[in-house]
C-alpha cells in the first residue's frame, strides 16, 4: 500500500523488452535505497513494482505485460515519481492507493495560474463514473483532489485539479503539458461501492 505523496523523482535509465515483462533500471539516487531490500514494492508512476535488483543508487523491477497494457508506458529517459511502500506506523498524509493502474488518462490542459496550476485530465468511460468531486484520485502516482468533473458525449469525463507549487516542484506532474498521458488510479472505497451495488437485486 502507499499514500500517494510522493518521495522524490527518479530516471528510467534502461528500459529492456522482453517475451515476459520489461525491465528497467531506475535511478533514484534520493530515495533512500539503503532502506530498500530486494522483493519490496515501490510505485513508479502510481505502479507496484517489485524490486529484483539494487544498488547505492539505482534499482531495477519487471514490469508485466499485463501492467504495460494498463498503463501509460515506462519509456527510457522519462522522470518518474518515486514512493516506498507503507510501513506500519507511517502517516498517511494522501489516501489509501493500492498501485494498481486503473488506466491512462490524457492531460485536456496544463494552466499556470500564477500562485497554482490548473490541470486538467480527460479519464476514460470506464473510470468515468469513478471520478466525483472532491474524491481522491492517484494521478502518475500522486495523491491529487478532484476539484470538478464533467461528463462528456463521448461517455468520458473530463476532471480538474488544482496543483499547488510543492506538488509542481517535487514531481513529474511539471513535465505535464496537453496531449500527455498519465496513469489514473481511482480511490479504492469507490471500486468495493461498485462491486457491493452489483450484488443488489432490484
Amino acid at each position: 500500500m502507499f499514500t500517494g505523496i510522493i518521495e522524490t523523482t527518479g530516471v528510467i535509465q534502461a528500459a529492456d523488452a522482453t517475451p515476459a515483462n520489461l525491465r528497467l533500471l531506475i535511478a533514484a539516487p534520493k530515495l533512500g535505497l539503503h532502506q530498500v531490500a530486494i522483493g519490496d514494492s515501490i510505485a513508479v508512476n502510481g505502479c507496484c513494482l517489485t524490486v529484483v535488483a539494487k544498488t547505492p543508487e539505482t534499482f531495477s523491477v519487471d514490469v508485466s505485460n499485463e501492467s504495460i497494457g494498463l498503463t501509460s508506458g515506462f519509456p527510457q529517459g522519462a522522470t518518474v515519481n518515486l514512493e516506498k511502500s507503507l510501513r506500519f506506523g507511517d502517516r498517511l498524509g494522501g489516501h489509501l492507493v493500492a498501485g494498481h493502474v486503473d488506466g491512462v488518462g490524457t492531460v485536456s490542459a496544463m494552466e499556470d495560474l500564477g500562485a497554482s496550476w490548473r490541470l486538467l485530465i480527460e479519464a476514460p468511460q470506464e473510470l468515468a463514473k469513478f471520478v466525483a468531486r472532491k474524491g481522491s484520485i492517484t494521478v502518475n502516482g500522486v495523491s491529487l483532489t478532484v476539484n470538478t468533473v464533467a461528463d462528456l458525449p463521448s461517455g468520458n469525463c473530463r476532471f480538474e485539479i488544482n496543483i499547488i507549487p510543492h506538488t509542481y516542484q517535487v514531481t513529474s506532474i511539471r513535465g505535464l503539458h496537453s496531449g500527455s498521458k498519465v496513469n489514473l488510479e481511482i480511490d479504492l472505497l469507490a471500486r468495493y461501492v461498485e462491486r457491493m451495488m452489483q450484488g443488489v437485486k432490484t
